[in-house]
């Protein structure tokens, strides 16, 4: 019995052994590895292994935010419209109602994922805003930004104390938000209704080419100001939430003062010495700079995080800090705001929208509040902005246009608001009434603009300002008769030479283009054999310099040069970088190699040359050379063919391209624009083999075998592009042109006429009776 009973009591024993191993054993299963081969749900949430769902979410938002965008920029709507509309019918606004979609693609538990990166890129947006503001711009308008920046703000700051009385008493109990003194909260209402997206004012100054005019200029040093003092308010606001009492935020807010010295005093002249010394300034940032910046913003968000203040604020001042010398932060921005505007900003935005309920504007005062948030935000800045402005002398209309375009929220107005939805100041609900603001006052600003300041308008008021014309019936001052100065204007079209030329500069084109441009130039006038003046002691350099002048000492009667202006375009597209370079454009036409080429090139065939650098969207290539040509009363506008077929210049030029470039639709398009548009004559240059550059296919020469003992590449160094050109020994040209009478006829003729009266220009004219006439240097 007491066997029988051991025996019992081991394999008991051992039975529980086994159990518990077994069980031990069910618990560690390692997970299934293939996926949804195995029978896995990607779409399920795994703590482990999160990347999974957030691509699905990124994907998802991303291709919906990019169509939304495609209608609404037909609209001149900038992106973070369609990207917060975009989360709002990703939200519980619109798809929300639809059984088990939040549930699976955004469950709750894999928002704190979505929420990181956001925020990521949030800090990096911000960062690229502080480089994108330009404090020069702020520094040489100080007078009217600042009386436009605080009218602007002081106006619909104190409009946004009063309704937040009622917004604080209606909506302070809702669930969602912490219990904050009145102060505050009114606080952050002003700064909500005070701020001004600068971002996106300034992509809508670009687009509407107001970026250069009075109303631009204007706006965008207000609008620095605006966003510099709104982000220092709501570090305040921010501050004294987290902070437990008064003494607190205090000492927040003293540490943020020293902190930005700081940064100016210590950290820039730092930054900026170890730029000199690996010449970033004049050569580029390196990978090792870039890094560099990188580590500084984290640092400064680090930083202004763990006081109490958001780290986007850091990411901010680190921005302001950095150079705007030789393009620096052009090139910083060019290498890190792809990846941020076309990932970690939908991310961020359409995670605004999915916070943002309509479902919840679901009563009369409710929508009373909208309608009286969104007439405060607007009238507020409208009217601050235009009677500010309307001090500093402008005309009503350049006020309306000043207003509507500082009522602008955007992007900024945005961020500020999901600051305070985290930091539990406002409530879903409320939240939800801000965003519908800020979304009507952005979607407004474009259309209200361009209604108030249309480009007719701005033409009549630069006339009228000129003194040209009567601000009351538009024609030009003066007695003679309009008839008749229409007809002296005919005849002086039809009779004169070219003068005054624009030449649209390419760099695909140049060889060419340079030699053509060459031809107008004209027999230079020549002077006399000049002595070094260290072998005729009884000249100076100063008398010299006079002896040149002197007409006996020339030979030849002096004749006018003709006035060149060169245009050289770039493309204005959606990258921050690019709307920088707008602002940068003074230093890109001083130091552009193209357009510097075209001005030595140009004074060394007797032109007196000028030209300059604009950056604008490739729609309006045309009219800013129509308008160009205008402005500057040029006779005559030179369009070259592009040798790639495309209005870009980045395209690489090959034998393909180049044999089919006049089947392209694109750059038909542009000529027939501004064909449509001109007001004087143009030409189009098509480059057939000029000034000896060869356009045909070569054929690629063969590698073969051969014995050298000094290099492999020897066996291929007879390529004929590797030979080296003679001279042009004849640099003759003969122009044949049939004439068929008419105005475009009678234009070709002038100019070739023109041409011929250089002394390696020849032409044949051939009539209408058929008989050919040439002529030449020597017979014209």
């Amino acid at each position: 019995m007491a066997s029988s009973a051991a025996v019992r009591t081991v394999t008991a024993v051992v039975t529980k052994t086994i159990t518990a191993a077994t069980t031990a054993t069910g618990k560690t299963k390692v997970p299934p590895q293939g996926g949804i081969l195995e029978g896995a749900n990607p779409s399920t949430y795994d703590p482990k292994n999160p990347i999974i769902i957030f691509i699905i979410q990124a994907g998802i938002i991303i291709i919906f935010c990019r169509l939304l965008h495609y209608p609404l920029s037909k609209l001149r709507q900038p992106r973070v419209i369609a990207e917060v509309i975009g989360g709002i019918l990703l939200g519980p606004s619109v798809m929300g109602h639809i059984p088990g979609f939040t549930a699976t693609i955004f469950p709750t538990a894999a928002m704190p994922n979505l929420t990181l990166v956001a925020n990521l890129g949030l800090m990096l947006f911000l960062f690229l805003v502080g480089l994108e503001v330009d404090l020069r711009y702020l520094v040489s308008n100080w007078r009217i930004a600042l009386s436009v920046g605080l009218a602007s703000m002081a106006l619909p700051f104190g409009l946004g104390c009063a309704i937040a009385w009622g917004l604080y008493n209606q909506f302070k109990d809702e669930p969602g938000t912490v219990s904050i003194s009145f102060g505050v909260y009114m606080l952050f209402i002003g700064v909500a209704m005070a701020i001004t997206a600068f971002p996106v004012l300034c992509r809508i100054l670009t687009e509407l080419k107001l970026l250069m005019t009075p109303v631009g200029i204007i706006v965008l040093s207000a609008g620095v100001g605006n966003d510099v003092v709104g982000w220092i308010l709501l570090a305040l606001c921010v501050a004294l939430v987290n902070a437990g009492t008064g003494l607190t935020a205090l000492y927040v807010l003293l540490t943020c003062v020293a902190y930005v010295l700081f940064l100016v005093y210590i950290v820039r002249p730092a930054f900026m010495w170890v730029l000199r010394r690996t010449r970033s300034l004049q050569d580029g940032p390196s990978q090792s700079i870039v890094a560099l910046t990188l580590l500084i913003a984290l640092a400064s968000s680090f930083f202004t995080g763990v006081i109490g203040v958001h780290p986007i604020f850091g990411a901010f001042m680190a921005g302001l800090i950095c150079p705007h010398e030789g393009g620096f932060a052009i090139k910083v921005t060019e290498k890190v705001e792809d990846l941020v505007s076309t990932l970690f900003l939908p991310l961020y935005f359409a995670q605004s929208g999915l916070g943002t309920n309509l479902g919840l504007l679901d009563s009369g005062i409710v929508w009373g509040y909208v309608i009286g948030v969104i007439a405060v935000a607007f009238t507020g800045k409208f009217f601050g902005a235009t009677l500010a402005a309307r001090v500093n002398g402008l005309v009503w209309r350049e006020c309306f246009t000043i207003g509507s375009l500082m009522s602008c929220k955007g992007l900024v107005e945005l961020i500020v608001l999901n600051i305070g939805l985290q930091a539990k100041i406002l409530s879903t609900r409320t939240f939800t009434i801000f965003v519908v603001m800020a979304l009507v006052t952005t979607f407004a600003t474009t259309p209200l603009t361009s209604t108030l300041y249309p480009p007719w308008y701005q033409k009549k008021l630069d006339a009228w300002k000129r003194g040209e014309i009567d601000w009351d019936t538009g024609k030009p001052l003066g007695d003679q008769d309009d008839s008749a100065l229409d007809s002296i204007s005919y005849e002086k079209l039809e009779s004169q030479k070219i003068h005054r030329l624009l030449v649209y500069l390419r760099l695909d084109n140049m060889p060419t283009l340079l030699a053509f441009v060459s031809l107008l130039g004209g027999n230079p006038q020549k002077a006399a054999a000049r002595t070094h003046p260290l072998l005729d002691p009884a000249s100076t350099l100063s008398k010299d310099s006079e002896e040149s002048t002197d007409p006996k000492m020339n030979i030849g009667k002096p004749q006018r040069p003709i006035e060149a202006h060169g245009v050289r375009l770039l493309e204005l597209t959606e990258r921050s970088s690019s709307v920088m370079k707008v602002s940068e454009v003074d230093a890109y036409t001083a130091h552009d190699p193209i357009v510097n080429t075209f001005r030595t090139f140009g004074r060394l065939h007797n032109l007196a040359v000028s030209g300059e650098v604009t950056v604008v969207p490739e729609s309006s290539f045309a009219d800013v050379l129509t308008t160009r040509a205008t402005d500057s009363g040029s006779d005559f506008i030179l369009l070259p063919w592009s040798e790639t077929g495309s209005l870009s210049e980045q395209g690489i030029i090959d034998n393909d391209s180049v044999t089919h470039k006049l089947a392209t639709s694109s750059y038909a398009s542009f000529v027939h624009s501004a064909l449509e548009n001109a007001t004087c004559t143009t030409g189009i240059f098509i480059n057939k083999n000029f000034g000896g550059t060869s356009s045909t296919a070569k054929e690629r020469t063969r590698l073969r075998r051969t014995y050298s003992g000094l290099s492999i590449r020897s066996g291929v160094r007879d390529n004929a592009n590797n030979q080296p050109v003679a001279p042009i020994a004849d640099r003759s040209h003969h122009i044949f042109l049939p004439f068929f009478g008419g105005p475009d006829d009678r234009a070709a003729l002038r100019l070739v006429l023109q041409l011929a009266e250089n002394p390696d220009v020849t032409a044949t004219l051939l009539g209408q009776d058929a008989l050919p006439y040439r002529c030449g240097h020597q017979r014209r």
